[in-house]
């Protein structure tokens, strides 16, 4: 049997990297907990930084922010690749680092993984007019710029999709193992008959 994490990252597998990352991160890095995401390829950790005192205008504000994430990004370079090489191997998700001070975040890596998908001609021509329009420079970023469109609008709908998910696999988990012949004790795909020959 093997001891990697499935594919599945609803439920216990994302709990299980988030509950690593939780006794692995200094207490002392963040105002509070980090926001970690895992779907399929990526893990993904973005903290909130103390904003910094005495900056009275926002441009000051910002620029105090920024070199703040700055700071935090080269103090905190070395124990995070230890960090993210480790839980590489173990959940074999490429980390992705991040941080927010006041208003600004800023993702110090992310994974770009290619999808493919098929579009109908219809669907075609929106990605062209994009790339017409001069919004997107193909049809690859034409597709990625419709996806955050998207997600930007329906955050709330895809939250509450996600916790949907999350509680199916609770209840898949807490049911019977798959594989134990549930069928076969109906008759409807046993291998025996219990009638003679």
């Amino acid at each position: 049997m093997s001891t990697e994490p499935d594919e599945d990252v609803s439920g216990s597998v994302a709990d299980q990297i988030k509950g690593w990352f939780v006794g692995r991160l200094p207490t002392d890095w963040f105002t509070g907990p980090a926001e970690i995401v895992v779907d399929r390829e990526e893990i993904t950790i973005v903290g909130t930084l103390p904003e910094p005192e005495g900056a009275a205008g926002s441009a000051e504000k910002f620029a105090a922010a920024e070199g703040r994430i700055t700071r935090f990004r080269e103090e905190t370079r070395s124990k995070r690749i230890e960090m993210a090489r480790e839980a590489e191997h173990k959940f074999r998700r490429k980390v992705a680092w991040g941080a927010r001070c006041g208003d600004l975040g800023e993702m110090f890596t992310t994974l770009s993984v290619p999808v493919m998908t098929r579009l109908r001609q219809s669907e075609r021509r929106v990605l062209d007019t994009l790339v017409d329009a001069g919004v997107a420079r193909s049809r690859s970023d034409a597709l990625a710029w419709c996806v955050r469109l998207t997600g930007e609008h329906t955050d709330a709908w895809l939250s509450e999709l996600r916790d949907a998910l999350r509680r199916v696999e609770e209840v898949r988990s807490q049911g019977p193992a798959s594989g134990t012949g549930a069928t076969g004790a109906t008759g409807t795909t046993g291998a025996t008959s219990t009638t003679g020959t």
